[in-house]
């Protein structure tokens, strides 16, 4: 499969059915990424987790059980398979004992009121303009039209209840759009042969983060190791970790394979309607990036891939 040729759906050189582009799919992505990682970041959230009796000394107490909270109250277990790459110990750690802090329903109520306290403090006059709330129509837009069967996250997230706000709802359908990517995601990695660590050592060995970043999953040096050594009997990374070619083809193979996973909710707005929201999120994408919340290097290899 060759970096224009079919994916693992069927679409053709970078567009689908000749309507949103397959770069615009990812400029989407990382226009809203920002938008719904204020989550996992803001003070006004880890205001809220607090108050509920969660240990907010390090966000990652926080991150599990405000991101699985949509999955109602599950196992380590289930979390570690929809988040895929995380340790299971590092799951079983936040996860098992986070239901007893607060349950899911909490949480989620939780996790909308610190979100519409970042979102005033970040965007200030801005979070109830008439650009948010055209925004957030177009996001919910495409957020409605997304297909969640085999994708366990945006299905989750897509069965709550809408927000009333419109800049809820943005928050809300970015929410969804990037868990629905994120499942996508997961599925490209498994065609790719990719475990969750061996995910974790190919992306770092192509430069998406720094290798300390990527041990931020809980992943033991040995672990790492011998992932480092699977990869490299198949010929996908060298000695010292570094990607070979073949390892730098198969990564893209999987950001392509993504793209175009991720694809088809934006089929509802067509052309117009994407180039609009792109236009719109421009500034609200800025004001989150201004902020200073989000970490300068992430996970996600956003701007490196």
């Amino acid at each position: 499969m060759g970096e224009c040729g079919g994916g693992i759906d069927g679409t053709v050189d970078g567009v689908i059915d000749g309507a949103v582009e397959l770069a615009r799919v990812r400029q989407l992505w990382q226009l809203l990424e920002p938008l719904h990682a204020v989550l996992y970041y803001a003070p006004e959230v880890f205001a809220e987790a607090t108050a509920l009796g969660h240990d907010t000394g390090e966000r990652w107490p926080t991150y599990f059980p405000y991101r699985a909270a949509p999955l109602g109250p599950v196992g380590a277990e289930r979390v570690t398979s929809a988040f895929y790459s995380f340790s299971p110990r590092m799951v079983a750690e936040h996860v098992e004992s986070a239901w007893s802090v607060a349950s899911p329903e909490v949480m989620l109520e939780a996790r909308l009121r610190g979100i519409d306290g970042a979102y005033r403090v970040i965007f200030g006059d801005r979070a109830d303009s008439a650009e948010l709330a055209e925004a957030a129509a177009l996001a919910r837009r495409a957020a409605e039209a997304a297909n969640t069967a085999g994708r366990p996250l945006a299905a989750a997230n897509a069965a709550l209840e809408w927000p009333k706000t419109p800049h809820l709802q943005l928050w809300h359908a970015a929410t969804i759009l990037r868990e629905h990517r994120g499942d996508g995601h997961i599925a490209a990695l498994l065609v790719a042969g990719l475990d969750p660590v061996e995910s974790l050592v190919s992306f770092a060995a192509i430069g998406a983060a720094s290798v300390d970043r990527f041990e931020s999953r809980g992943w033991s040096a040995a672990e790492w190791a011998a992932a480092r050594e699977r990869l490299s009997a198949r010929g996908l990374v060298d000695e010292d970790g570094t990607a070979t070619e073949a390892g730098r083809a198969l990564r893209r193979r999987v950001e392509q394979d993504t793209d175009r996973l991720a694809a088809a909710p934006w089929q509802s707005l067509g052309r117009d309607g994407t180039d609009r929201l792109v236009d719109l999120l421009g500034d609200f994408w800025v004001a989150v990036l201004s902020s200073g919340l989000l970490p300068s290097e992430t996970t996600l290899g956003i701007g490196k891939v």
